[in-house]
This record gives C-alpha cells, sequence and structure tokens, in this order.
C-alpha cells in the first residue's frame, strides 16, 4: 500500500526524484498519466492494469462519456523505467497538465501516488481537511 507525502523537486531535464520509500514498488516501472483535481497519477504496473480491467475497459464505447474519460487517461499515459538514482522522467504536457513546478509533493493514495504542484497541494489540503468530517458523514449515509 502507498503511504504518506513526501516534498521533492523536479530538476531541469524534468526528472523526478521517487521517495525512497517507493522506488522499490516501482523497480519494475511506472506508468504516469493525466490525473484528476490538478494532479498526476503514477501507478506501478500490475495496479494500472487492475484499474483499465476493472475500470475503463468496461466502459461502453458508444459512450460520449466513457469515450472521453479513455482519451483523458490513455492518451496522457507514458509508460517509464526509473534510473539509477530512482528517477522518473515526467513528459512537458503532463507537467503542463498539473501545472507542475520545481517544488512539487508526491502522495501515496493506497494504489497509486499522485503528483502535485507544491502550492496546490497546500490548497487542496486545506480544502481536504476542512470538509472531511462533512465528507465521511455522507459517504457514510451512502453505506445504508
Amino acid at each position: 500500500m502507498l503511504l504518506g507525502e513526501y516534498e521533492h523537486t523536479i530538476d531541469d531535464k524534468n526528472r523526478l526524484t521517487l521517495p525512497a520509500k517507493f522506488r522499490q514498488a516501482f523497480g519494475e516501472g511506472v506508468v504516469v498519466t493525466r490525473g484528476l483535481d490538478g494532479c498526476l497519477f503514477a501507478y506501478r504496473g500490475e495496479d494500472w492494469g487492475r484499474l483499465v480491467e476493472s475500470r475503463l475497459a468496461p466502459l461502453d464505447p458508444f459512450s460520449k462519456e466513457a469515450r472521453r474519460m479513455q482519451r483523458f487517461l490513455f492518451s496522457g499515459a507514458t509508460e517509464a523505467q526509473l534510473d539509477g538514482q530512482g528517477r522518473v522522467m515526467i513528459p512537458a504536457a503532463l507537467i503542463g497538465h498539473a501545472k507542475l513546478g520545481r517544488d512539487v509533493v508526491v502522495a501515496g493514495v493506497h494504489d497509486h501516488l499522485e503528483i502535485w504542484d507544491r502550492a496546490t497541494w497546500k490548497r487542496e489540503l486545506a480544502e481536504v481537511e476542512g470538509s472531511a468530517e462533512d465528507v465521511a458523514e455522507r459517504l457514510a449515509a451512502k453505506r445504508d
């Protein structure tokens, strides 16, 4: 399970050093794609495969929303290997999508990582922390 948040930087060659805690988990490679809410998603190969098979492949290709979601995730996705220092190259288009500056936050979110611009992450976290109890209540009500 991928947990925790770590402050890192993207270098001048668009390389992000993954936190040491995550490097072994991504030793077989990484799939980086556009994320939701203004970040990037990074998956281990097997977790990306599970997402595709369970959530994306079953979508109806005759549904406009399904096609848009597939385009959003697949066309922005890139497969990469970590280099010897645990770095992954982030394509410029993905950096632009998430509006990443030099300073970023890498957050473990169960089966994937989220890569955020550090200032955007701070705003997102403040919003999440301010509404977590209300969201928990609404989610709990849906279980009934």
